[in-house]
């Protein structure tokens, strides 16, 4: 069985509309595409080049806890996020692998589009 065609299953929560989703992820996709594939409203207006905080999520303890540590430019981009927590990723940059089975993604309740949001 090849790589791309294997899934774990991972749930995400949405508290500004109170809603859950659990999903297949395929192993080897990032959380933000995994999220626009299943209709979760992630934004991502970067389209995942690493140059906005708008894909920025909440991963359960216990798994980020096991996660590698983000590169210095997503914690660049991190520092730009609304609501930052010490369990803040960039969906863009967290890859589905085996050891995320049951793991729960949180969106935050906003996000802050620097393109978007300048005045």
């Amino acid at each position: 069985m090849t790589t791309f065609n294997r899934t774990v299953n991972i749930s995400f929560v949405d508290p500004k509309n109170n809603l859950s989703k659990s999903v297949k992820a395929p192993i080897g996709e990032n959380i933000l595409a995994v999220a626009h594939a299943n209709d979760i409203d992630l934004e991502g207006a970067c389209e995942a080049s690493l140059a906005c905080s708008t894909c920025h999520v909440y991963i359960q303890d216990e798994f980020f806890e096991k996660m590698p540590e983000p590169e210095e430019e997503e914690e660049d981009m991190l520092d730009l996020a609304y609501g930052l927590a010490h369990n803040s990723r960039l969906g863009c940059q967290v890859i589905v692998s085996k050891d995320m089975e049951g793991m729960t993604v949180t969106l935050p309740r906003a996000t802050r589009n620097m393109q978007v949001d300048k005045k």
